[in-house]
């Protein structure tokens, strides 16, 4: 679907950020606040729920208008980040999940009234080798005991429920290395001081962001989405739409600086002229811009695959990539182009600043990436 078809969608979420400035923001920064007016703005207005089909009380819009909602938000100086996996974690359910569970709860994240924004993957001894995770769920009759801990499980502390990958079968019992693993959906409102304890970490950024310990949690066997020891393909399958998604909000980030960086150049005066008119400020904003506009085109040919039921992992990553190390790239520009000012707080550079370099981390680091596209793509041998 072209991207003007989204143009309606893009000034009403204009609109709806403008009425968070950069004051907003930097108070929520300095306290470590959850921007809690922000995501209801973005609840009641139904942007959250875009990806749920109608029947189940969504927009049922595709993954490409997805993409632009969390792109423009990014561009107007809010972070989507606070709220982005209400988004795309529910697609576990809604791709394999029953349709019990689906009516039990997709229904109510589209309405807002249940958060579904925890995702229990990485732990602290396997990071990104999720194959090799500890935590484990032990079935006894109706329940599933679940031992163990995950960290930098995000808005675990905003969320009513969790999607929660643990292992059900040994690993060394497992006769495919991707077997083994289920994933569940934890309601954290019951599960709190029940077998779940959630701990914030204090990060560069603020991002709502936790370590979560499991001590004999019991979960009910019917919330195992879908076949038991089958989950790892069920991330693997939600993870090009997150990284589809995260790489539109990259896009917006990079315009967010090059927009931020060429206000400035046209309007400092050094020297009798504005410093805008020197090559050495103008050029690394015009190579900005242009890694930018690339990056947005590889996010649109990833998006236009995902929505048409094609495969799209190699695009969905290098869209990742692309967009990550343009917004990245951006930031650095805009930074050096305000010089000292760059550093002060009332700018919004230096915030907008810590939270973009994320994304050369998470969801999935630049370097994983590329032995990715070097193994499944150029067909090189396998490097981990």
């Amino acid at each position: 679907m072209p991207e003007e078809d989204f143009a309606d969608i893009r000034r009403s979420v204009a609109a709806l950020c403008a009425g968070f400035p950069g004051e907003y923001w930097r108070e929520l920064d300095r306290e470590r606040q959850y921007p809690s007016a922000f995501v209801g703005a973005l609840t009641e207005a139904g942007f959250l729920a875009a990806l749920i089909p109608e029947d189940y009380g969504g927009s049922g819009l595709p993954l490409a208008a997805a993409a632009a909602i969390l792109e423009e938000i990014q561009a107007s100086g809010c972070n989507g980040g606070a709220c982005h996996a209400q988004m795309y974690t529910m697609g576990t359910i809604l791709r394999h999940g029953s349709e019990a569970q689906k009516q039990a709860w997709l229904p109510g994240i589209a309405s807002g009234a249940l958060r579904l924004q925890a995702f229990g993957v990485t732990e602290p001894t396997s990071g990104t080798d999720t194959l090799s995770i500890a935590t484990t769920a032990v079935r006894h009759g109706d329940r599933f005991v679940v031992n163990g801990q995950k960290v930098w499980t995000s808005r675990a502390e905003h969320s009513d429920l969790m999607i929660l990958l643990a292992r059900t079968t040994p690993k060394e019992q497992v006769v495919r290395r991707g077997d083994g693993l289920s994933v569940f959906v934890v309601d954290l409102r019951e599960a709190v001081g029940k077998g779940v304890t959630i701990r914030p970490i204090r990060a560069m950024l603020n991002h709502a962001t936790t370590e979560v310990f499991f001590d004999d949690l019991e979960i009910p066997a019917e919330n195992l989405i879908g076949q038991q020891d089958k989950g790892f393909r069920y991330i693997l399958d939600g993870m090009n739409a997150e990284r589809i998604l995260i790489a539109g909000e990259c896009v917006g980030d990079a315009r967010w600086f090059i927009d931020k960086a060429t206000a400035y150049a046209g309007e400092r005066v050094v020297f009798g002229r504005p410093i805008g008119r020197n090559q050495g400020i103008q050029f690394p904003i015009a190579r900005a811009y242009a890694d930018m506009r690339a990056a947005k085109l590889m996010v649109r040919e990833a998006a236009s695959l995902f929505d048409s039921g094609q495969p799209c992992g190699a695009e969905a990553n290098m869209a990742k990539l692309l967009a990550a190390d343009a917004s990245w790239k951006a930031a650095d520009m805009c930074l050096q182009t305000h010089g000292g000012f760059g550093f002060a707080e009332d700018y919004d550079v230096e915030r907008k600043f810590r939270e973009t370099r994320l994304y050369q981390v998470a969801p999935i680091s630049t370097n994983l990436i590329l032995a990715y596209l070097g193994e499944h793509v150029l067909g090189l041998p396998r490097s981990y």
